[in-house]
């Protein structure tokens, strides 16, 4: 089954982008223009990966990671933004994103890598997990 990767962002083509290529690469790709749309999909569906925005209309992408930690724990984000500055990179790992990672993009490598290493960083907790379970050293909460 492929990971499940959604991209918010306010600006159609690089939606538009992003989403190609990442289905290209065989993910499952879900698209949102804005925080409520992103939080309304990630309610009816689970995914691996968020991909936002910082800057945004309304709720702005670091207020969606706040809200993303605190609802979705086992889901990755990476940020993305035009606003190079230290100040933002450290707001949004401070508020537990995986990565910030620049526009505009030279080439979707750095992006792939960080979406790469997310899932990778799942999967070694759904296995650690599973071994728990098998073990019976895991109890599942109520």
């Amino acid at each position: 089954m492929a990971a499940r990767i959604l991209i918010v962002d306010d600006e159609q083509d690089i939606l538009n982008m992003l989403s190609r290529h990442f289905s290209f690469k065989g993910y499952e790709v879900g698209t949102a223009r804005g925080a409520i749309e992103a939080l309304s999909l990630l309610e009816a569906q689970r995914f691996e990966v968020v991909i936002s925005d910082v800057c945004m209309p309304g709720i702005n992408g670091v207020d969606l990671l706040k809200i993303i930690r605190n609802q979705f724990p086992m889901t990755h984000v990476i940020m993305m933004t035009g606003q190079v500055s230290l100040d933002t990179a450290l707001a949004c790992m401070r508020r537990g994103a995986d990565t910030c990672i620049f526009k505009p993009f030279s080439d979707l490598r750095e992006l792939e890598e960080a979406v790469e290493r997310a899932i990778s960083d799942l999967k070694r907790w759904q296995d650690k997990f599973l071994a728990l379970k098998a073990m019976g050293s895991f109890e599942q909460q109520a």
